[in-house]
C-alpha cells in the first residue's frame, strides 16, 4: 500500500497511514523521511513494536544517543540501555518505573542543553490515559517566518544559553548543583535561529528553560527579547492540535519544534512510554 500523509495543521505535524514500522521497505522509509522534513512531527497509529523493533527503526534515522540524565539518573528497560522510559507509574515499592512522572508540562525542545542535541526523538506509547494527557507541538519554522522584522534583527546571529540544570518536568538532574547564574549553569550555547539541514528553512531555537540567556545582551534585555519571541511563537496558529492518544503510536520530531504534554489527564491516570533519540 502507498504511504499516506495527512497534515494535522498548516504549521506542524502530519499523520502517517499504511505503514508498519516493524516491516518498513526502503521506499516507505524514504517517504516517511520526506514527510518528516516537511512536517517536523509525525504521528503513526496502530503500531505493534517490541524494544528491538523500536531500536531498529530508530537506527535507520542515525546513530542513537544515550538517554538523558534525569532526576533519578537514566532509566531504561533491562538489556536496552538505548531506550528511555517516561512514566508516572510506581512499582510495588512506590518508586517510579520511569522519568518525569506527571511533571512534564512546560514547553521545551529535547536535550537542547547538549552541545550536539539529538536530531530526533521517537516516542512509543505503551499505556495511555483514557482522556487528556495529549502532547502539543509548536511549529518553530512557521513562527520564525512571521516574526516582526525588528525581532528577527534582535535574534539573528545571536546565541542562546540552554540551561541543563533542571529537566523539563522541573526536577533537578542527578548530580547537578543548582545555580541562578546562567554563565555558571551547565548547558550549551546554540544559535537562536537554526537552518533546517534538509529543507533550508530558518527555525527558532529558543530553549525556553530556566537560566536561558541571549549572548551579548544584558539580563533585562535578554529576558525581554526571549519573552517577545516566546509569545510570538506561542500563537495558536503555530501549534499542532494535541496528538490524540487513541492508540499506542510513535511520535518523531525534527526541526526543533517546541512541545509540551497537556496536564489534563487527571492525577490518577497512568501513562508509560518508551523513547529513543538519534542524531
Amino acid at each position: 500500500m502507498t504511504v499516506t500523509v495527512r497534515p494535522l495543521t498548516p504549521a506542524v505535524g502530519a499523520e502517517i497511514g499504511s505503514v508498519d514500522l516493524a516491516r518498513l521497505s526502503d521506499g516507505d522509509f524514504a517517504a516517511l523521511e520526506r514527510a518528516w522534513h516537511e512536517h517536523a512531527v509525525l504521528l503513526l497509529r496502530g503500531q505493534n513494536l517490541g524494544d528491538d523493533d523500536l531500536l531498529a527503526f530508530s537506527r535507520r534515522l542515525g546513530p542513537l544517543d544515550p538517554p538523558p540524565n534525569q532526576e533519578r539518573g537514566r532509566i531504561s528497560p533491562p538489556g536496552f540501555p538505548d531506550i528511555y522510559v517516561v512514566s508516572n507509574v510506581l512499582d510495588p515499592q512506590g518508586d517510579p518505573i520511569g522519568a518525569l512522572g506527571a511533571g512534564e508540562a512546560v514547553w521545551h525542545t529535547d536535550m537542547s542543553y547538549l552541545d550536539t542535541p539529538p536530531d530526533a526523538s521517537m516516542l512509543y506509547a505503551l499505556e495511555i490515559p483514557p482522556t487528556g494527557g495529549n502532547t502539543w507541538f509548536c511549529g518553530m519554522q512557521a513562527a520564525y517566518d512571521e516574526l516582526p522584522p525588528d525581532l528577527k534583527r534582535a535574534i539573528d546571529g545571536k546565541r542562546i544559553k540552554h540551561d541543563g540544570t533542571y529537566n523539563s518536568g522541573g526536577y533537578l538532574r542527578q548530580g547537578v548543583t543548582p545555580t541562578d547564574d546562567p554563565h555558571k549553569a551547565p548547558g550549551a550555547w546554540h544559535p537562536a535561529v537554526l537552518e533546517h539541514p534538509a529543507n533550508g528553512r530558518p527555525t527558532l531555537y529558543l530553549g525556553r528553560r530556566r537560566n536561558s540567556y541571549i549572548e551579548g545582551l544584558s539580563p533585562a534585555e535578554s529576558d525581554a527579547v526571549r519573552l517577545r519571541a516566546c509569545v510570538a511563537a506561542g500563537r495558536p496558529r503555530f501549534m499542532g492540535q494535541p496528538l490524540d492518544h487513541a492508540s499506542p503510536r510513535p511520535v518523531r520530531r525534527r526541526g526543533a519544534p517546541g512541545h509540551a504534554p497537556h496536564p489534563d489527564q487527571g492525577q490518577d491516570a497512568t501513562s508509560s512510554l518508551s523513547s529513543s533519540l538519534m542524531h
